[in-house]
Order: structure tokens, then sequence, then C-alpha cells
């Protein structure tokens, strides 16, 4: 089904919210855990204008940053050598892995 652009926005800012809250933060929590203002994590939820850049913090904090790779794919290959320089330039990106998180205090 076609969306128009607002009506996409309101479809994210909703499923940002639902996210949020089924994770059990606040507002406020779940902007400092994006590392954004309060201010800017309303405007996201509510369908607002936000950056990109903001949109990108929202998904990480809420642990939904794998998709964002997926928004805009490249076109098909029109030949096997111009699929063989991407499948180069891919291996040459480094892969994305969360360093283990340390616990803190006496053992």
């Amino acid at each position: 089904m076609l969306q128009t652009p607002t009506e996409l926005l309101h479809s994210l800012a909703g499923r940002l919210k639902a996210r949020r809250v089924a994770l059990g933060w606040t507002q406020v929590d779940a902007a400092q855990r994006a590392g954004v203002a309060y201010r800017t994590w309303r405007r996201l939820e509510n369908g607002g204008q936000a950056s990109l850049e903001d949109m990108v913090k929202a998904a990480v904090a809420l642990r939904c940053d794998e998709g964002l790779e997926a928004l805009f794919p490249l076109p098909a290959a029109a030949s096997l050598d111009e699929l063989l320089a991407r499948q180069a330039l891919t291996a040459k990106r480094p892969s994305r892995t969360r360093a283990p998180r340390t616990r803190t205090g006496k053992s």
C-alpha cells in the first residue's frame, strides 16, 4: 500500500513510540539514551521535523538500526563486472560488532 510522506512520518512516529513504551522507557530516558534533546524526542514521536541523524540515533538507542541499511538498496547490477566491483567494495568495509559489556565492581 502506498503512503504519502506525511502518513509514513506518522506511522514511523507511532512505531517509535510503541517500541519505547514496550521497553518501559520514558521519553526522557529514550532521549538520554539516544543522545538527543527531550524536545527532539517529542518531535520524533509526534511525526514532526527531526534530522536524519536524530532518527538514526533513535533507531540505535531502540536497537532497531540493523534495518536501516536496507532503506536505500542499490539497483540491480547492469553487468557481472559491476556486481564484482560492488562485492569488492562491500568486502573492504569493516563489519560492525558491538564491544562486549564489561562488568564494573569488585570480584
